[in-house]
């Protein structure tokens, strides 16, 4: 009995010590060991930017001045006025003006808001911002022509300076500067139902006027109680969004993506052939774990508040990019997808079986632009770059007959 004791011990040892059989080993040690090692390579490589300064962004203006530093002649800055490649403003003895045109005025406004924040310490100047969702300069110009634009393609080389764009999304573009604001307190939960700020100028911002009994607060849903489900919901300003669409009609559980209408909807046609969806505030994303972001026209513009909802965002393709966007690395603080989705499925299941690792990643997103996004730092980054680019001006600027002058404007829903 002794002796057959010993020889099941020695077989047990032997067992042991044998090397695992291939795919039986745990799974989140195998089969998810390639994305493992990409939040593992990223997170080791990554630096943290200062807060000080809001010296995040300083790499950002240096690279997109840079085709400027032979100078900006009064004669290129006339020529592009000519061309309206956007609006045209002047700053002068700390005055504000600008052309009496302007396509999309609350856009205007929202640029007109930092500008005014710091025009009492910036030099004279006269810049053209293309407030329009699409640059306005081909990236194959020479040379390169002083356009400011909300967003860029990420490989162009000759596009104007990036300029911070405070808008909900582009399914609602015309949202001037304030509204969105509202919008960043209430996912970040700076305001509660019972506040006072909340009926005055939260829910008119949301609801037009009329009350409501959710809690618009990402606080009210942190990770655990999060649905699982992915989610998105948005217009077909890009064909590249039609895979998730589709994924979610063949796979309800996993992907609940719809397409809502826009104001170049004229059928079902535009929706793949079924009726829109309503539009949903972006508040009530924050219920969802996983959130995308596309780009639309140009860069999606909601992207920020998505992070804001403490959800780990699946951010698709790397075309375009926002003046912030550099700083936000993949694995780190979002979930990379090809611009095709041909990888989604996958990553959609790494996700759900790794649950700490996609919360992580979450947080992680959610803290920079908590860190780094503040309104104070788009106010620190408009000014640095205005005074920079005014450094590249070879003229002094004379004020334009019949510009309008701007003054600080006291809106109903700005705090």
């Amino acid at each position: 009995m002794e002796r057959w004791v010993r020889s099941q011990l020695r077989l047990w040892l032997l067992l042991l010590l044998l090397p695992p059989v291939p795919g039986c080993q745990k799974e989140s040690g195998s089969k998810w060991k390639v994305f493992i090692d990409q939040i593992n390579r990223a997170l080791e490589i990554y630096e943290p930017c200062s807060s000080q300064n809001c010296s995040c962004y300083h790499g950002v203006i240096e690279e997109d001045l840079t085709p400027f530093r032979g100078g900006i002649s009064r004669r290129m800055m006339a020529e592009v006025v000519r061309r309206k490649l956007g609006t045209h403003y002047q700053i002068i003895k700390n005055r504000l003006y600008r052309e009496n045109d302007c396509m999309f005025p609350s856009r205007c406004s929202g640029v007109e808001h930092f500008i005014l924040e710091v025009i009492g310490r910036l030099p004279d100047m006269e810049m053209v911002i293309n407030v329009r969702d699409y640059p306005q300069v081909p990236k194959w110009m020479e040379p390169a022509i002083p356009v400011f634009s909300f967003s860029k393609p990420h490989f162009s080389k000759v596009l104007g300076p990036v300029i911070s764009h405070e808008a909900l999304s582009e399914e609602q573009i015309e949202a001037p500067i304030h509204q969105s604001t509202m919008i960043s307190c209430i996912l970040l939960g700076h305001f509660g139902k019972e506040d006072p700020l909340f009926g005055q100028y939260i829910l008119p911002v949301l609801d037009g006027g009329t009350s409501s009994e959710k809690t618009w607060s990402a606080a009210q849903w942190p990770w655990k109680k999060k649905n699982s489900t992915a989610y998105f919901r948005g217009s077909r300003t890009s064909p590249e969004r039609d895979p998730l669409i589709l994924l979610s009609r063949k796979s309800p559980k996993l992907v609940d993506a719809e397409y809502t209408k826009n104001q170049a909807w004229k059928s079902m046609k535009d929706t793949l052939g079924k009726p829109a969806a309503k539009d949903v505030h972006l508040v009530d994303h924050c219920k969802y774990k996983y959130l995308f972001n596309f780009r639309g026209v140009a860069a999606s513009f909601r992207l920020k508040h998505l992070f804001l909802c403490g959800s780990l965002v699946f951010h698709v393709g790397d075309e375009w990019l926002e003046f912030f966007y550099p700083q936000l690395k993949p694995w780190v603080h979002y979930i990379p997808v090809k611009t095709d989705l041909s990888n989604v499925q996958e990553l959609l299941q790494f996700v759900k079986a790794n649950d700490d690792v996609a919360q992580e990643i979450a947080e992680r997103g959610s803290q920079f632009i908590l860190n780094h996004l503040q309104m104070d730092d788009i106010t620190c980054y408009w000014e640095n770059l205005l005074t920079e680019y005014s450094k590249f001006l070879s003229y002094n600027v004379t004020r334009r007959k019949g510009y309008d002058h701007i003054i600080p404007k006291i809106l109903k829903t700005e705090l």
